[in-house]
């Protein structure tokens, strides 16, 4: 097999600082302490001399065993949880606002579901192995001894699809050695501390290989919006006359119900309840908010992902 091209183990190359990126990442609002959490670990691991200079402030009589200890924090971050609450949109965001608050470049590589190949005799395992190496090489290029001059993120959405547990019986033996692929590409960027944050998404919180879960530093969970998150989300509609009182008539719709046990995605109500409003009031018509309130009422959420539907 012929070494792979870019092209075939990333969908794209995303520059930060970017503008664009920015407006997405403030827009992700009910977000609040995911963001605050995942720019604290994107920082610690990609910025030295900030892990060094707070332990010289609060823990002045630490070894330099325990510096070095804190320095092999894991490179890895898992976002799981329900379809359309926010990962995605988080982890393609995220390098925006840690770029501007450590004054840094950071680069995000989003690894292709085509890595998982066509089927042939460990094809999966090189183009995994290709990207963790081409990872690896242009993090290294930006390494320094006190810090570092830029930094990577590399983003594996629908992890599980990638990197599913060893311990399902139906697994196929090139679907295990992917698995074994990916947790070497892990040990290795931490292992050779540089400065590079893996981030893996996915649906199927429990699908995730145990020894991958065990490498992560953390997990993050999320959850469909709450009454008070549904409510600070649609804020905005007071800009098209909407009272606070309509608001509350909008978050009581997109809950739960007796017909169902559900509410709200947060992509249910910033792209689906938000374009479908525009499309009944576009061109002829204000938009109205009771109008408002019954498309709110019609409009079926998308229903939470069950893996026993797989």
């Amino acid at each position: 097999m012929n070494q792979p091209s870019m092209n075939e183990l990333f969908e794209k190359h995303i520059q930060y600082p970017d503008i664009d990126y920015k407006e997405r990442f403030d827009q992700l609002v009910g977000l609040d302490n995911h963001k605050t959490n995942l720019m604290k670990i994107i920082s610690l691991i990609i910025n030295y001399s900030g892990m060094e200079t707070w332990i010289k402030k609060y823990h002045p009589k630490s070894s330099k065993d325990s510096l070095n200890a804190l320095f092999r924090i894991s490179p890895l971050v898992v976002l799981e949880g329900d379809v359309g609450c926010g990962k995605s949109e988080l982890a393609e965001t995220i390098g925006d606002a840690v770029a501007r608050k450590e004054n840094l470049n950071i680069t995000l590589f989003p690894l292709s579901l085509s890595t998982r190949g066509r089927g042939r005799v460990g094809e999966m395992t090189q183009l995994l192995s290709s990207a963790f190496n081409h990872v690896t090489s242009e993090a290294q290029k930006l390494k320094q001894k006190d810090k570092c001059s830029g930094a990577i993120i590399f983003l594996i959405d629908e992890a599980d699809a990638l990197a599913q547990s060893r311990e399902t019986m139906q697994m196929h033996h090139e679907d295990r050695a992917g698995v074994n692929a990916f947790i070497r590409g892990i040990d290795k960027i931490k292992n050779n501390k540089i400065p590079v944050v893996i981030i893996m998404c996915t649906n199927r919180t429990n699908a995730l290989d145990p020894a991958i879960k065990r490498r992560s530093t953390n997990i993050l969970t999320f959850k469909r919006p709450d009454e008070k998150q549904r409510f600070l989300l649609l804020q905005f509609l007071k800009d098209f006359g909407f009272s606070e009182k309509n608001i509350e008539s909008i978050v009581e719709a997109t809950g739960k119900n007796k017909v169902r046990n559900y509410g709200f995605t947060f992509s249910d109500l910033t792209h689906r309840l938000l374009s479908q409003i525009i499309i009944d009031a576009y061109p002829d018509k204000a938009i109205e908010p009771k109008r408002a309130i019954e498309i709110a009422k019609q409009i079926i959420p998308t229903p939470p992902f069950r893996e026993d539907s797989i």
